[in-house]
């Protein structure tokens, strides 16, 4: 019982956190995808409707400084825009698929570290070492995100249709509804599409952001700087959602553009894969379009990570029992 209850604690935690979040990795997303050509052949396409006049004819010019308009949107102003042109509901838009996304990668790989974790301390110390811990994230990461990968492209779709003029969205209703029309239109693969840059950020998300809290709460409480209790969960918490934001950023936009792209059949997808988005999106808009949307992953990585390991001792201390 004791494996399966990492499974249930880090899973009930990981909802919870992912829901409370929600709109601040919406707006994570939008950002990520400011500035970005969608066109099968690259042609620029409209960013939002609120941004993009429709027009017969639009200057080439004309599009690009929209762009380049678009890419210097904050945070607060795209989390505005998006609440005056698509309504309050729409900062949840894929929530379904975020509920779906944690039950599947989070519980996995929430369940999978503690197992790790306990069969790798050291009994004597009660000591993990940190290459011991990373090794763990990583390997628990990469499966989770395996085993997650369909809620996690239906999530960032979603999120990301509000962006698109009326005649392109998708107009999901739901996270079933998202992954039943993948398939039909666009085969059983779609739901796998950008999965090794899934796979490849959650192994770094989950390294990072797991092992570092460990071992930042190791070193607060081994320096006595402060005593093991909230402000220190706390504290540690967000510092690893810090250095968990800063690791995988980059892997997070080339995931986001890979899964959102528009496959028309019969024509050149506009991105080959993972390395090919990346190429092109630092070509187009340079290396710190990799960062896009870096504020809002730390405003998003910190309350999560927070809300996660606050949660999660909660929920220890319920089932201590069982």
């Amino acid at each position: 019982m004791g494996g399966v209850k990492g499974f249930i604690e880090g899973g009930i935690a990981s909802i919870v956190a992912g829901c409370s979040t929600h709109p601040l990795d919406l707006i994570k997303v939008r950002m990520q995808l400011q500035g970005e050509a969608q066109g099968p052949n690259g042609a620029a396409q409209n960013l939002r409707p609120s941004l993009a006049f429709q027009t017969n004819s639009t200057p080439s010019s004309t599009v690009h400084l929209r762009q380049a308009t678009a890419a210097r949107i904050g945070p607060v102003a795209t989390g505005i825009r998006i609440f005056k042109t698509e309504g309050f509901r729409a900062l949840f838009s894929g929530v379904s698929a975020t509920v779906l996304r944690q039950t599947l990668y989070s519980t996995t790989r929430m369940g999978i570290y503690d197992i790790l974790k306990h069969k790798w301390t050291d009994k004597e110390t009660n000591t993990m070492p940190l290459a011991s811990k990373i090794l763990a994230g990583l390997i628990a990461g990469g499966i989770g995100a395996a085993v997650g990968n369909p809620a996690d492209v239906a999530m960032v779709r979603m999120q990301a249709d509000g962006r698109l003029p009326l005649s392109q969205r998708r107009n999901y209703t739901s996270v079933v509804d998202a992954l039943a029309r993948m398939t039909k239109q666009e085969g059983i693969t779609s739901l796998w599409r950008g999965s090794s840059m899934t796979v490849n950020r959650a192994m770094l998300v989950t390294a990072s952001q797991l092992a570092s809290y460990d071992q930042i709460k190791e070193t607060i409480l081994a320096k006595g700087w402060m005593k093991d209790g909230l402000c220190t969960h706390v504290v540690a918490s967000f510092s690893a959602g810090f250095v968990a934001a800063v690791v995988s950023n980059p892997v997070d936009v080339i995931k986001t553009r890979v899964m959102n792209m528009k496959v028309v059949p019969g024509q050149r997808p506009p991105y080959t894969g993972a390395l090919d988005c990346a190429m092109k999106t630092v070509k187009a808009e340079g290396p710190m379009a990799l960062y896009k949307g870096f504020i809002p992953t730390i405003s998003r990585q910190g309350p999560f990570t927070v809300v996660l390991f606050v949660t999660l001792e909660q929920v220890r201390k319920l089932l201590k029992n069982f």
